[in-house]
């Protein structure tokens, strides 16, 4: 279900796009890849010359969506159907779909 709301001071409003996974997000199962703790992951970066923060919404919209998936993140607009063929936020095993690539990703590079 795809919401427009408006804020902002009157002759400034700003649209902004709402995607409300909810009935989704009952129908999948819950990922239970387990997040790491904080302190482990600063821990592994000591003797490292060069250091990468990688930004977390860009690193969200990097993941690709099953094609079979896709239909399953449609959305209605003024302008027409659309879907997501990247990950969007508000799935509920996003985050740990996304732990699991910068975990992968991660051990293939040290």
């Amino acid at each position: 279900m795809a919401d427009q709301r408006c804020h902002g001071e009157k002759g400034q409003r700003k649209v902004e796009d709402v995607r409300d996974f909810r009935t989704l997000n009952q129908a999948c199962p819950k990922d239970t890849y387990p997040l790491p703790r904080i302190d482990m992951m600063v821990d592994r970066t000591f003797g490292y010359e060069v250091m990468s923060f990688l930004d977390v919404f860009s690193g969200y919209h990097q993941i690709r969506m099953a094609k079979e998936d896709e239909e399953k993140t449609a959305f209605i607009t003024d302008f027409g159907t659309f879907c997501y063929n990247v990950m969007p936020f508000g799935l509920k095993n996003a985050g740990a779909t996304y732990q699991r690539m910068i975990l992968k990703h991660m051990s293939t590079t040290s």
